[in-house]
C-alpha cells in the first residue's frame, strides 16, 4: 500500500512552494503524495543515530550530513526548478558538492541517502523513490529495514542503473563507498536505542 496522494492532478516544484505548511508532501514525476503523520520513536531513534554518527564523522570536512525534512529536487536535464516535478525528503543524506546547496535545500542528486523503511512508507521508498534516486542518479542508497535488522545497499553501476543490491545485517560498521570517511557502527547505534 502507498502513501494517499494530494489529488490526481500533475504538479511542480512551484506548486510545492504554494501549499501550506501544515503538510508535508514529496513529488515524484509530478505526484503529490502526502507523507504520514509523525513517524515512530523507534524509527527516529535511528535517523537520529545515522545522521548523528555522519556529522560528527564528516565534521571539518566538505561533505554535510542533513536529516529531514530537507527539500532535494531532482531535476531532469535542463529543467528549472519551477518545472520540476520530483522533490522528496529522505530520511538522511550527505551531500559533498555545496554548489548544490540553497536556501531552500538542494539541487541535485545527494551523494548518499538513508532511508528508514516503516509500515506505512516502505513501499513507496522501496519502488517510486528509489526508482526516483536511481534516475537522478544517486550514487548509493541505503535502505533500512529496523524490525529484521538488516540493511539494503544500491549503488549505481554501468548505464546508470542500479546494480543487484548487497544486504547486509545491522552489525558491526560498514563504509559509505560514495562518501570519504564515512562508515555506520550498527553496534553502536543500536546499543543506543531506548528501549
Amino acid at each position: 500500500m502507498g502513501l494517499p496522494q494530494r489529488d490526481a492532478e500533475r504538479h511542480t516544484y512551484a506548486d510545492y512552494l504554494a501549499w501550506p505548511d501544515d503538510l508535508r508532501f514529496e513529488l515524484i514525476n509530478g505526484v503529490a503524495y502526502l507523507m504520514t503523520p509523525a513517524p515512530s520513536r523507534p524509527h527516529q531513534e535511528i535517523v537520529g543515530q545515522i545522521y548523528r554518527q555522519s556529522a560528527n564523522a564528516l565534521e571539518g570536512k566538505p561533505c554535510r550530513a542533513y536529516v529531514a525534512p530537507f527539500d532535494v529536487r531532482l531535476p531532469k536535464a535542463g529543467e528549472a526548478d519551477e518545472e520540476t516535478d520530483t522533490v522528496v525528503q529522505p530520511d538522511v543524506l550527505v551531500v559533498c558538492d555545496r554548489r548544490k546547496l540553497d536556501e531552500r535545500g538542494m539541487r541535485g542528486a545527494p551523494d548518499w541517502v538513508c532511508e528508514v523503511l516503516s509500515p506505512a512508507t516502505a513501499s513507496h521508498d522501496q519502488t517510486l523513490k528509489l526508482a526516483a534516486y536511481e534516475r537522478a542518479g544517486v550514487p548509493e542508497v541505503w535502505l533500512i529495514h529496523p524490525t529484521d535488522r538488516l540493511f539494503t545497499i544500491y549503488r549505481l553501476e554501468t548505464a546508470a542503473r542500479y546494480g543487484r543490491p548487497d544486504i547486509l545485517e545491522l552489525k558491526g560498521q560498514t563504509a559509505v563507498s560514495s562518501v570519504p570517511d564515512l562508515h555506520i557502527d550498527w553496534d553502536r547505534l543500536l546499543a543506543q536505542l531506548t528501549d
